[in-house]
């Protein structure tokens, strides 16, 4: 039942964090910042009571190897949040970070050296083709907005651009960052829940220099729109509710990905995870009508094709169907 509670956990968590993601950029496109700290803050306090034991439990890992790991997820988390800031739509944010495949290949080649199948090679071709069709035509739709002018359309461009290259940025940082927690875990032994709270915990001094961001976005979300909450009949300005529920549903989705990757194999991880990107995109599309062409449509359908050919599904099919009695496979 295990498995099954965690695959539920990834999609609630998950594809309702993309929900509360999108409020909270449409009414200010800037609180990335704000919503990474959040985040951060409410995972390292729940880890420091759990996992740590209040500070009595040494890390089975030198913090020296974490502080290098936290470097990096702490700079791809909030690279990839303002990203959002920079004429990067939701449903392109998406399908851009589901490129993971592509760099965890290229750099494992490099710094490992590793070697694939033609195959593997094929399927990562499917990928990169999905998502250089999607920042294409998304480009052209930055590019070409009604009633912006000459000039206000190449700043529009130019910003967008920027974006792409953050993204290029923290996908490729966030593959070495995987490579180098791989080694450490050969090294060390698997302690991903102590991982997870070193990684968020570790990189709380940091957002002093983003403090002023923050305290901005805080005068802003008290000002936003009164919720009446039900029950108890206590009104509270919306931004704060969106954010909270962001908070959980990260931390529910996080939790469901580690029950996961004790539990199961690293193919049904995988299978699971691009699902729920799949249903989180198709939800953004149709809830917050978001500009989607057919060819954005092509994109997205390379993409997700081109994942689970790299996992290698009909092998796993054939070993399953290879293993039943003889009875199952003639019926």
């Amino acid at each position: 039942m295990r498995p099954a509670f965690a695959v539920g956990l990834v999609f609630a968590g998950c594809c309702s964090n993309v929900i509360f993601l999108e409020l909270l950029a449409r009414q200010h496109p800037g609180c990335g910042n704000i919503v990474t700290f959040a985040q951060f803050l409410f995972i390292a306090v729940e880890g420091f009571l759990f996992e740590a034991d209040l500070g009595r439990k040494p890390p089975a890992i030198p913090i020296r190897h974490y502080a290098i790991m936290v470097t990096m997820f702490f700079t791809v988390s909030v690279v990839n949040n303002y990203a959002l800031n920079l004429n990067i739509a939701m449903p392109l944010h998406m399908i851009f970070r589901s490129g993971s495949l592509i760099a965890n290949m290229i750099l494992g080649i490099i710094i490992l050296k590793k070697r694939y199948s033609m195959f593997k090679y094929a399927s990562i071709a499917l990928v990169s083709a999905g998502i250089f069709i999607c920042t294409f035509m998304s480009a052209k739709q930055v590019t070409f907005q009604s009633g912006l002018s000459e000039k206000d359309g190449f700043q529009a461009f130019a910003w967008w651009l920027l974006g792409i290259g953050a993204l290029t940025f923290a996908l490729l940082m966030s593959a070495r960052m995987g490579i180098f927690q791989e080694t450490l875990y050969k090294q060390f032994g698997k302690h991903s829940k102590e991982a997870l709270f070193y990684n968020h915990a570790l990189p709380l001094p940091g957002f002093i220099f983003l403090a002023s961001d923050i305290y901005d976005h805080v005068v802003l979300f008290n000002k936003s729109e009164l919720y009446q909450v039900p029950v108890i009949g206590v009104a509270v300005p919306i931004m704060w509710l969106y954010l909270l529920m962001s908070v959980v549903t990260q931390y529910v989705c996080i939790r469901g990905v580690f029950i996961l990757t004790t539990e199961c194999t690293s193919l049904t991880v995988t299978l699971v995870v691009t699902l729920r990107k799949f249903v989180s995109l198709i939800f953004s599309i149709l809830y917050f009508q978001n500009q989607f062409t057919l060819w954005h449509w092509l994109g997205t359908s390379l993409v997700f094709i081109g994942t689970l050919l790299y996992t290698e599904v009909w092998k796993t099919l054939g070993t399953t169907k290879s293993q039943l009695p003889k009875d199952h496979k003639k019926d």
